[in-house]
């Protein structure tokens, strides 16, 4: 995992357990690929060689908010909470509230698996 910018920031006062979702969440990408996680303004953004792949957008008390971002909608799945394009583009936010680690599971890594291998 390659850091740009800090991410200390985003995890001071969190709980020990949303710190070791995160955590866990780098580590099941890093499995997949080569990743870089770099703090912008507001949120994580994770990315591989070549464009994002994921935003983790809020940090909670007891877990963290992911974005997956893709070219269409997956509609028929079990794991996001909600999918929405983003206005005036082809881009399908797809949204997962992580809660425990074994929420990230085998659904999940195949769409991340997907995000990691799409096309800018």
């Amino acid at each position: 995992m390659q850091q740009d910018n800090p991410i200390s920031h985003f995890l001071t006062g969190k709980s020990p357990h949303t710190v070791m979702l995160f955590h866990h969440f780098i580590s099941e990408f890093e499995k997949i690929g080569d990743v870089r996680v770099e703090a912008t303004k507001t949120m994580i953004g994770i990315s591989n060689s070549h464009k994002r792949i994921a935003w983790v957008t809020q940090l909670g008390k007891n877990f963290i908010h992911v974005v997956l971002p893709f070219k269409q909608p997956y509609e028929d799945n079990l794991c996001f909470q909600k999918v929405g394009q983003v206005p005036g583009q082809q881009q399908f936010n797809h949204h997962l509230r992580v809660l425990n680690d074994d929420d990230i599971n085998e659904e999940v890594l195949v769409f991340m698996g997907m995000a990691y291998s799409e096309e800018k």
